[in-house]
């Protein structure tokens, strides 16, 4: 997988500061309706709101996940 992304130039999931509201989903296994949810609920703590979409910090969901016993 590593060699498909060097070809095509994206940036791997893990490695991306903001994931979309699909990315964010499937790489924390939330549905996508949840996520963006939490993403209204939390604009500023750790969702930005980009043109007409809403991105999710990565790092700082993390941390919001860990800090958190349910979503």
């Amino acid at each position: 997988m590593q060699e498909s992304n060097k070809n095509t130039g994206a940036v791997p999931v893990q490695e991306k500061y903001a994931l979309t509201i699909r990315e964010a989903s499937e790489y924390f296994s939330i549905g996508t309706k949840k996520m963006r949810r939490l993403a209204e609920d939390n604009l500023g703590r750790f969702a930005i709101y980009s043109g007409n979409r809403y991105l999710i910090i990565r790092t700082k969901f993390e941390k919001f996940m860990e800090e958190t016993s349910t979503i």
